[in-house]
């Protein structure tokens, strides 16, 4: 079973820091965000990865090499101009050849959800749900306008965001783009056609690496999580 770790872009929002290196080098608690979540994968049986790099692709490269340190097989599929989610997956087709079926992951996020559950036997297209959580502390008042407390960042009730984790038949490859992101062409389209489920995570840890206090927060959770 092959993973495709999706890690060719830019990573804007973290600058200075991707000024020097690419977002999924990025490093919470003194580890690259790739490094997370391979050994992460590993820990589910995953130990073939592609990882399709672009951006200061060197970086990612030599830190992982062949995978053998980890205990996995690593391959790359190089993108030569920046192609979008959709595309830096359609570019990594014939390293996927005679599988029919994988999982694919976003380069910036950071879990302990068990990828497994989204395979339904290998025959679906799935999508990782985890609940969206309130960019703000809630204030709860009661009937009498008492403040009766404060709950920070709450998960907000039967709503749920893409968790950038993926499990892919050989199928969505006639739905990929050359250039463009998956989370508006193919995915959309699939939706439309009956061919994507989803798969709700709760009580998981997630975070996605999007800004310089997303990394803070990251090692705060991860160092709770390895207490709790």
């Amino acid at each position: 079973m092959k993973a495709v770790i999706l890690a060719g872009g830019y990573g804007k929002r973290l600058k200075p820091l991707t000024d020097e290196k690419p977002k999924p080098m990025i490093e919470v608690l003194g580890t690259p965000i790739i490094e997370w979540q391979i050994k992460w994968l590993s820990k589910h049986d995953i130990k073939e990865f592609i990882v399709c790099v672009g951006y200061m692709k060197e970086h990612i490269i030599n830190h992982i090499g062949s995978g053998a340190k980890f205990g996995v097989k690593v391959g790359y599929a190089v993108e030569e101009e920046p192609l979008g989610t959709g595309g830096a997956l359609k570019n990594a087709e014939s390293l996927l050849s005679g599988q029919n079926d994988f999982f694919m992951i976003n380069g910036d996020i950071l879990t302990n959800l068990d990828p497994n559950k989204l395979r339904d036997g290998g025959s679906s297209n799935a999508i990782a749900l985890v609940p969206l959580k309130s960019p703000y502390g809630v204030v709860e008042i009661g009937g009498d306008s008492k403040v009766q407390r404060f709950v920070e960042k709450p998960s907000i009730p039967d709503r749920w965001i893409n968790a950038g984790v993926y499990h892919f038949t050989k199928e969505v490859f006639s739905y990929l783009p050359e250039n463009g992101n998956i989370e508006v062409t193919a995915l959309p389209a699939m939706a439309r056609d009956g061919k994507l489920h989803a798969t709700k995570y709760e009580d998981v840890f997630w975070r996605s690496i999007d800004s310089h206090k997303d990394i803070d927060e990251a090692a705060r959770e991860i160092r709770e999580e390895s207490t709790s």
